[in-house]
């Protein structure tokens, strides 16, 4: 098994572990008991053309959130960009925004919701499906 295998099989599992706990306390999937999940992200997943002036990282998620409830969860310090504000939800509730300062050349990596941090929640309090950001910037 290489590494490559290795990440997939970890953040497979992390997801269906978080599937299944739901399922265990869910009477009957539905939109409205599905727990909520990342739908968009600014950049996009696996980017590698990521203009580094860009001054923001966004999540949308599938429904609205609970506000002042996040997990921006660093893998590494050197994958974590620099914070320049107050993280805040866009007025449609669904979209969290991380302002940030992006070095060229650099790539970057965010849980977001991890094993041990979930606090991006939808506002009945269910913690969304964990997510890994991973992008590069130009340069």
């Amino acid at each position: 098994m290489n590494r490559k295998t290795s990440a997939l099989i970890v953040v497979t599992g992390i997801a269906i572990t978080s599937i299944t706990l739901w399922a265990r306390t869910a009477k009957k999937l539905t939109v409205a008991t599905a727990p909520p999940v990342v739908i968009a992200t600014s950049p996009v997943a696996g980017a590698t053309d990521v203009d580094p002036n860009l001054k923001e990282i966004r999540v949308t998620f599938s429904k609205r959130m609970m506000d002042k409830s996040w997990s921006w969860t660093q893998t590494s310090a050197a994958a974590f960009p620099e914070i320049t504000g107050d993280i805040e939800y866009d007025k449609d509730g669904r979209t969290c925004v991380l302002p940030v300062s992006f070095k060229p050349g650099q790539t970057y990596a965010t849980w977001l919701n991890s094993p041990k941090f979930g606090k991006f929640k939808d506002r009945s309090g269910r913690s969304a499906v964990p997510y890994m950001l991973v992008f590069r910037t130009k340069g």
